[in-house]
């Protein structure tokens, strides 16, 4: 099959610089990117929202922001967002951020062209993608050169290219929002209790457990076999224990960790899944049992945050920072998904030109799983 005709020009969300929600403009008139040697360009079925747009967004990856990521952080920006490249102090990859810049990681969609070395006949298959282009050359855990929506063009659009070799062919009865409830979201999740060794009859504390990699956890824990301890506002308990989390508890609460121990004990936890950092780091160490194992992947409610060293050496515990999955990880999620074991949960779709409303809910937090983008 060859490649299909396609349009000179397209819709598409352009982030103009970093900032606050004005740094998104809806336009109709966008480029569409033909595909590159090794690439395939997708005409997008529907795309994610997830941390990373609002991250990168505000700026909040810069080394000089110790605040946590608040609504009105989302909605405004960073207190330097507004600050020159040039007087930058260095940021997770930022020296690699073009504007205008097209966000979205989280991409399902079907191949309409293909670049040069790519076989024709994949024009037409239904794809999901993996956002991060690495370098296989390099060592294992500094792999990564490019994320999808951050230093190159994602899914906030009508067309999107790809590496060939990120696109994977899914046969799915999901629709498109609803397998793209996944990238991202999932395969951070998996990587994360993958490095930690999460087993069964172990116990995990999963915080932030609402959102999209906490919900994630959640159910990739129980695949294992894991005792979840879901950690989110008070308000999401009923869909956190109809996910199948055997204990809640609020993150209101005065005491997590005493309500914590209440559950299970003192030094009783085998892994904490932490996607929320914020005071509750040095409490989640306490929590841990000898040879335990702390997960991070996200640090919205303060990054900046006080270690006791007698915990992690006395203890002979384990820490793990998780900024990207392994191409081996996101294809076990894959495999989660073709199999029925995983369940999409979409809070709400949004059209192409409400992304800057959509960004402004996803930051209030209220929601319980994803919200996703539909073209």
């Amino acid at each position: 099959m060859g490649n299909l005709s396609l349009p000179e020009r397209m819709r598409a969300v352009l982030l103009t610089g970093f900032g606050g929600i004005d740094k998104l403009h809806y336009c109709d008139d966008v480029m569409v990117p033909r595909p590159k040697d090794g690439e395939v360009l997708l005409r997008v079925g529907a795309c994610g929202m997830n941390n990373t747009d609002i991250n990168l967004r505000t700026r909040w990856y810069d080394r000089a922001v110790n605040e946590s990521l608040s609504e009105d952080v989302g909605l405004k920006g960073a207190g330097d967002a507004a600050k020159s490249d040039s007087e930058t102090s260095g940021t997770w990859k930022e020296e690699t951020i073009v504007f205008p810049r097209i966000q979205g990681a989280a991409v399902v969609g079907t191949i309409a062209a293909v670049g040069g070395s790519v076989d024709p006949a994949r024009v037409g298959e239904r794809v999901i993608v993996d956002p991060q282009v690495r370098d296989l050359s390099l060592p294992e855990r500094a792999q990564l050169v490019a994320y999808l929506g951050g230093e190159r063009d994602g899914g906030f659009a009508e067309y999107v290219a790809v590496p060939a070799e990120n696109a994977y062919a899914i046969q799915s009865s999901l629709s498109d929002a609803e397998l793209a409830t996944f990238p991202t979201s999932y395969d951070t999740a998996e990587e994360m209790l993958v490095r930690a060794r999460l087993g069964d009859g172990e116990t995990v504390v999963v915080t932030g457990a609402a959102g999209g990699v906490g919900t994630a956890l959640v159910q990739l824990a129980l695949i294992r076999g894991a005792t979840v301890i879901a950690v989110a506002g008070a308000a999401k308990e009923d869909r956190l224990r109809q996910l199948g989390a055997h204990h809640f508890v609020a993150r209101e609460n005065l005491d997590v960790r005493g309500a914590i121990e209440a559950i299970v004990g003192e030094r009783a936890v085998h892994v904490v899944a932490d996607v929320v950092g914020g005071p509750f780091f040095t409490d989640s160490l306490k929590l841990l049992c000898r040879g335990g194992r702390y997960s991070t992947a996200g640090a919205i409610a303060g990054p900046i945050q006080s270690i006791d060293l007698r915990d992690l050496i006395y203890k002979d515990l384990e820490m793990f920072g998780i900024t990207s999955a392994s191409a081996e990880t996101f294809k076990s999620v894959i495999g989660y998904v073709a199999s029925g074991q995983l369940k999409p949960l979409i809070e709400k779709t949004y059209q192409l030109e409400d992304l800057a409303l959509a960004q402004t809910e996803l930051v209030k937090r209220n929601h319980v799983g994803k919200m996703v983008v539909v073209p």
